[in-house]
């Protein structure tokens, strides 16, 4: 058995800025939602995925804004895009899925935990976290929990986090409060850029191990390695805060168990009303399965 976890708001994205704009018969931009309807209907006929659920940022802004002034929000957003936000979440659910909307969370850590959970059960063979966010490769363990860039038909084990960045599945905080993150508003550390963080990671493994003196360091041979350990120490604080807001929660109150994973159908009613409504006529009669 396979978890398919998808990451709904990144689908959302990639479908307003992937397909062509739509609106319905009252004027209303609904392009995202058709994308979205056919991108998980698409992934829903796959014989393999019979556990999903999906989760979104049913608002940008999280625990995370509290935190720290610069992190990401909904701010320069298209209207046409955030408008579809509840949208997408009727869809998910009009097609039999589970959904999760957060609120004071965001998504990936919906996606964290649950990977987290169920990757315990063992009657789980592999869950699949469907994403191509580099903040979810925290999440993978051996080949047993994998990230899946549907997109790019690209697969994430943890021998391929390690390929790609140079550290373990572990450390992608510690890189991120290194490096930052432009998507979510992290700055970073000064001066320390992909290779360097990787080295010294490699090597460390965590953001508070690394010596505060470079002629600690052991091992380790990066460039400007004295003004990086300089940097770090200046920053030693931020990079901290930096490493929190990168670091994905588990502890986020998901109520279903494995079993409510189950993909049983589309639900008839709630799909074709749906799809009236936003102009996507064909698309039940390409439904394969119906739960009602």
């Amino acid at each position: 058995m396979q978890i398919h976890l998808v990451d709904g708001t990144y689908e959302l994205f990639r479908a307003h800025f992937g397909s062509p704009g739509s609106t319905d018969a009252t004027g209303r931009e609904v392009g995202a939602t058709r994308g979205f309807l056919a991108s998980l209907h698409s992934l829903l006929r796959d014989p393999e995925v019979t556990h999903v659920a999906c989760a979104f940022d049913h608002v940008i802004e999280s625990f995370r804004n509290r935190l720290f002034p610069g992190y990401k929000t909904g701010e320069g957003l298209p209207e046409e895009l955030t408008s579809q936000f509840g949208l997408v979440e009727r869809a998910a659910h009009a097609l039999g899925v589970v959904v999760w909307p957060m609120i004071e969370f965001e998504a990936d850590d919906a996606l964290a935990t649950a990977a987290a959970r169920f990757a315990e059960d063992s009657s789980v063979d592999r869950v699949v976290v469907c994403s191509p966010d580099k903040d979810l490769a925290q999440c993978v363990v051996g080949e047993r929990v994998i990230t899946l860039d549907r997109a790019r038909k690209r697969v994430l084990t943890e021998a391929g986090v390690h390929e790609r960045y140079g550290i373990g599945p572990g450390s992608i905080p510690d890189y991120l409060a290194l490096v930052g993150d432009a998507a979510d508003g992290i700055p970073g550390v000064p001066r320390w850029g992909e290779k360097s963080a990787s080295a010294v990671l490699a090597r460390y493994a965590r953001l508070e191990a690394i010596p505060a003196r470079v002629e600690d360091w052991e091992g380790v041979h990066v460039r400007g390695a004295a003004a990086l350990a300089k940097n770090l120490s200046e920053h030693a604080d931020a990079a901290r805060l930096y490493k929190l807001l990168a670091t994905l929660r588990l502890d986020v109150p998901i109520e279903e168990r494995l079993a409510d994973l189950e993909w049983r159908g589309a639900r008839r009613a709630e799909l074709s009303a749906l799809c009236e409504e936003i102009g996507e006529r064909s698309l039940p009669s390409r439904v394969a399965r119906w739960r009602e």
